[in-house]
């Protein structure tokens, strides 16, 4: 495996409580859902109001405190290394070269002797005004080696009440369903995590492990979250950016 340290940069926070807990950003992926502009970059450089959406994930935990990062590459990672070779971010920046084929679960594995007892992994492609600070302390107040972050699920589709004739009484829009929730990544993990290690994948082997032995837990968030799974979803957060709504950056960090 190459490891290649990037960018060493200090920045001057006035809360410096989770500077050294690393954060792996998993970045390897091809972003089959959205090509054809994933030909040339990997998903995590397409632009979003003039900077890469990584930037803005990366830019999400600068202002909460967070300051070390390691970038779990793969597909196409010398655009990284293009793009953040002189960038000053206000982070320590480690670009780790985990392979074009490695699955999710498989990527975190592979920075394991980088991070310390405590550590955090999230996806590039995500933006979420979940609360760093108190998601943190949410997971040191269970006993489990994992925490992640779920939002409410909104529906894809319209939704439909129909009463026993057949005739539509309600049509609800891309509802958010309360009652389920969805993975929005933001994952705490103690080091004891790789104890329990199972699969190479984070969603379909690691976490079922995970909860087959009660260890996994659920930091609930009712705020913001989007992923940019598509261009469709680019336009949507173009969009938001237009109207001058940001709304993932956290407010409050305290």
């Amino acid at each position: 495996m190459r490891r290649e340290l990037l960018i060493t940069y200090t920045y001057n926070l006035q809360d410096k409580r989770y500077d050294i807990m690393k954060i792996i950003i998993l970045c390897g992926g091809k972003g089959v859902r959205a090509f054809p502009f994933t030909k040339y970059l990997p998903k995590p450089m397409l632009p979003l109001g003039g900077r890469p959406i990584l930037v803005h994930v990366i830019q999400s935990f600068i202002r909460q405190g967070f300051t070390s990062f390691i970038i779990a590459a793969g597909y196409r990672q010398s655009v990284l290394h293009d793009y953040f070779s002189g960038k000053d971010l206000g982070a320590k920046i480690d670009i780790v070269d985990t392979g074009e084929e490695t699955d999710t679960g498989g990527r975190v594995y592979a920075c394991r002797d980088l991070v310390g007892d405590e550590f955090m992994v999230t996806y590039s492609d995500g933006l979420c005004d979940v609360p760093l600070g108190k998601l943190v302390e949410f997971h040191r107040s269970h006993d489990g080696v994992a925490t992640v972050t779920s939002v409410p699920m909104q529906s894809q589709y319209g939704i439909l009440s129909l009463d026993p004739n057949g005739e539509v009484t309600e049509l609800l829009e891309k509802p958010i369903i309360k009652d389920k929730w969805i993975n929005a990544g933001f994952i705490v993990f103690n080091r004891q995590v790789f104890e329990h290690w199972q699969g190479e994948n984070l969603e379909r082997e690691v976490f079922p492990h995970l909860i087959s032995k009660n260890l996994l837990y659920g930091f609930q968030h009712t705020g913001f979250f989007k992923s940019m799974d598509s261009y469709k979803d680019l336009r949507d957060f173009e969009k938001l950016i237009e109207n001058g709504n940001v709304p993932w950056r956290v407010k409050d960090v305290t």
